[in-house]
């Protein structure tokens, strides 16, 4: 399986039982777009129909099916097949049918269309439910390490797999266009298409951890060679992303490590074999991501090292002026007292001698402060 590698703008919280006032992705868009002065874009309403994909051993795959059909094939125990059904939620008509049709628990169907949802996975009477969250760069933003999250939801049963999020999704319709084009795979079982959006949805954080790990190797010109003063707003700024994605995939952990270990009626055991693989990608991404937080948090004491290095100097160097003044501030101190009698005033060369003297004073102090070590 290829290797690819918040402050997160999430929607607000959706009130229980309340589908129609979440925001939608497009929303957000249009009110980044006005923010930006740019003029808003068209939006393309959702479909009242999901999108469908229904295949059976020895016929062609059916993506037309009517919701009285589903519900037909749904009360049918058993029936033939593999059905995956991809609801997105900012549809009433197809956020209706996860109840009137498939009968999912009131609950799972709440947090399904709740974007602030944790990380979770649940048993219920006639399914598994499972959310997961995936991660993204935010390309409507001039910041460079400015990601999103959205949550992608599975609904696991036997021979059926409903998925719900919010607005487009890249790991749905790419492996939508997979399924279609070869149902042999959907024909696997349903719990195969779960696979095949799980390792999409993981894989999508290694893209941003490229984009960490190009960021921590100029570093070390930034801070050590060219001692550039904006790298802490940056390493602030990559620091904050760092622990985003730490806190989003502490709980996908082991949301896989169940789906790996814990025996379901809804997952057959050689089909948990498969989630060990993106198990193995959740931990290398949390141990990439706690590698690049020590080495952020060592890079930020080293900048503070080297200021404190280069404040040192520059107060040794203020030290040396200080101590070569102290004989001239002295001496003119005392020669500028209203005595009738000085020494040296009636000297032809006496300016020059005091000259000489105070510079062999200032001279001895800087040779004593570094014999004591003190410069």
């Amino acid at each position: 399986m290829s290797r690819r590698r918040s402050r997160s703008n999430e929607p607000p919280r959706l009130r229980r039982g309340d589908a129609t006032r979440k925001v939608s992705h497009q929303t957000l868009e249009a009110q980044r777009a006005e923010q930006r002065g740019e003029p808003p874009r068209p939006t393309v309403a959702p479909s009242s129909m999901p999108r469908i994909v229904y295949a059976v051993p020895g016929a062609p795959v059916r993506t037309d099916l009517h919701p009285a059909m589903l519900r037909e094939l749904v009360v049918r125990e058993g029936f033939p097949g593999v059905l995956w059904v991809d609801i997105d939620n900012e549809s009433r008509h197809q956020v209706a049918l996860l109840e009137k049709v498939f009968d999912f628990h009131p609950l799972a169907v709440e947090d399904a269309l709740n974007p602030q949802s944790r990380v979770k996975i649940d048993a219920y009477r006639n399914s598994l439910f499972v959310i997961v969250r995936g991660l993204r760069f935010c390309e409507n933003t001039d910041d460079p390490y400015d990601v999103e999250t959205y949550n992608l939801c599975f609904f696991m049963a036997k021979n059926l797999l409903v998925t719900v999020h919010s607005g487009p999704s890249v790991p749905v319709d790419v492996v939508y266009e997979r399924m279609v084009a070869n149902p042999d795979q959907l024909e696997r079982g349903a719990e195969r298409v779960a696979h095949a959006l799980m390792d999409i949805t993981v894989d999508e954080y290694f893209p941003v951890l490229d984009k960490i790990d190009e960021f921590v190797d100029g570093l070390e010109e930034r801070v050590y060679q060219r001692f550039d003063q904006d790298v802490m707003r940056d390493v602030f700024a990559v620091k904050r992303l760092v622990l985003a994605m730490r806190r989003h995939l502490m709980p996908q952990r082991e949301v896989f490590s169940v789906l790996t270990n814990r025996p379901t009626p809804f997952l057959p055991p050689e089909s948990q074999v498969w989630f060990r693989d993106i198990y193995d990608h959740v931990l290398r991404i949390n141990d990439s991501v706690d590698t690049y937080r020590e080495l952020l948090a060592n890079v930020m004491d080293s900048y503070l090292s080297q200021v404190s290095n280069r404040l040192g100097q520059v107060t040794k160097g203020l030290s040396v002026i200080a101590t070569l003044s102290v004989p001239f501030v002295v001496v003119s101190g005392m020669w500028g007292m209203n005595f009738e009698h000085i020494p040296l005033s009636g000297q032809a060369h006496g300016f020059w001698i005091m000259l000489a003297v105070q510079l062999g004073l200032g001279g001895f102090l800087i040779w004593l402060l570094r014999r004591w070590g003190l410069l």
